[in-house]
């Protein structure tokens, strides 16, 4: 008995001993994972600043030429000589096509004939109306043969006017068959050769655009038009179109549509731009961009820093004592990553990053800033 005695002992201590160090292992995890309830958040913050920030629009605008020429000849005739080509910048008053002008020129001989006929005719009708007038004194011819003589003179007057400007009409329809560029520009197809008829009617001969300077035409929505004027009273609202390659250039607003489509709910707008480089091409869309307006002395953070709830935007303050209060805003604007607000002084430090964790109260921490993090690591490679 002694014996069995002695193994039911030693078998309880070894249970004993088992069950302590299960629970002992058990509960030491527990208390190694617990963290400490009040343990402060890594956030990023930033400053809330006083500026003023403009309020800009963009749109999709395409480019057309301020002048836009159709040459057409005035009558119909057979193209002889073609001067330029297609492409071709040419000035005002450059000789594009020669017609066949050979009609054109009998006719103002003609005119020229019958005019310098009918002043010879004129001449003489006046040498014979002063003899008469000088035997009249004499009393050798009556008043009425002044008189005939005095009407003939007239009416050859009125003959040789006629027959002047018979003679220019002539010499403008002759000209009619030298047809030069009315304006300075850019011509594009030419539709006609040496032998085609060219005629006032159908496809004109050629188009001349001036491209510089050039238009853009876009349409913003009417609720920005009490904006613009009201921000450019004497108009000329500077306008930035963008180009390939991230680049721009700067225009002036210059036309505003006199109504509103009531369809779209916009309002057609033009731009001019000077175009030396020639960047902007008729036919082309290229993205506008406007200021309409400005926000003066607006309280700015950035846009990230501003929390939508379910009923109110709010932001993240920083206490004092390393704690965030959640405050009220109102978003006046938002603009190039940045949010004009009313609820907020100027100089607040607001959460910018790590917002949706907090709670208020809570404890926070400001993390390294990028460029920080870029210096450390900067120089733990430099020391390597």
């Amino acid at each position: 008995m002694p014996r069995k005695l002695k193994q039911l002992f030693i078998g309880v201590i070894i249970l004993a001993i088992g069950v302590g160090g299960y629970f002992g292992l058990r509960s030491k995890p527990e208390q190694t994972v617990q963290k400490p309830r009040n343990a402060a958040q890594t956030v990023l913050t930033a400053r809330a600043e006083r500026k003023s920030i403009p309020i800009t629009v963009t749109a999709n605008g395409f480019v057309t030429a301020i002048d836009t020429v159709e040459v057409r000849p005035q009558v119909q005739n057979v193209v002889r000589s073609v001067h330029v080509r297609e492409g071709q910048e040419v000035k005002a008053g450059q000789l594009l096509f020669t017609l066949d002008e050979r009609s054109d020129q009998s006719g103002l001989a003609r005119a020229q004939a019958e005019a310098a006929s009918a002043r010879a005719e004129l001449a003489e009708a006046e040498q014979a109306l002063k003899r008469n007038q000088e035997l009249l004194e004499k009393k050798f011819v009556s008043q009425a043969v002044v008189d005939s003589a005095r009407s003939k003179v007239e009416a050859l007057r009125s003959t040789v006017r006629a027959g002047e400007a018979s003679a220019r009409s002539s010499a403008i329809a002759l000209g009619n068959n030298r047809i030069t560029a009315s304006i300075a520009g850019r011509i594009g197809i030419i539709n006609v050769h040496p032998g085609s008829l060219a005629q006032p009617s159908g496809d004109p001969m050629l188009t001349i655009s001036r491209l510089d300077p050039i238009a853009i035409t876009f349409s913003l929505p009417e609720r920005e038009l009490s904006n613009i004027r009201a921000t450019y009273p004497q108009g000329g609202a500077p306008v930035t179109a963008l180009l390939a390659g991230n680049r721009e250039t700067q225009g002036k607003l210059v036309f505003i549509d006199n109504a509103a489509d009531p369809q779209s709910g916009t309002i057609r707008m033009k731009a001019e731009f000077p175009n030396k480089e020639q960047s902007l091409w008729p036919g082309t869309y290229v993205n506008v961009r406007l200021v309409s307006r400005t926000v003066p002395d607006a309280v700015t953070v950035p846009t990230q820093a501003v929390v939508t709830g379910p009923e109110e935007k709010f932001v993240y303050v920083v206490q004092q004592d390393d704690t965030v209060k959640q405050q009220k805003v109102s978003v006046l604007a938002i603009e190039n990553g940045m949010a004009a607000l009313s609820g907020v002084e100027a100089g607040a430090r607001v959460v910018v990053e790590g917002a949706q964790n907090l709670r208020p109260g809570g404890k926070v921490k400001e993390a390294p800033s990028p460029q920080a993090l870029a210096g450390a690591k900067q120089e733990a490679t430099e020391t390597k």
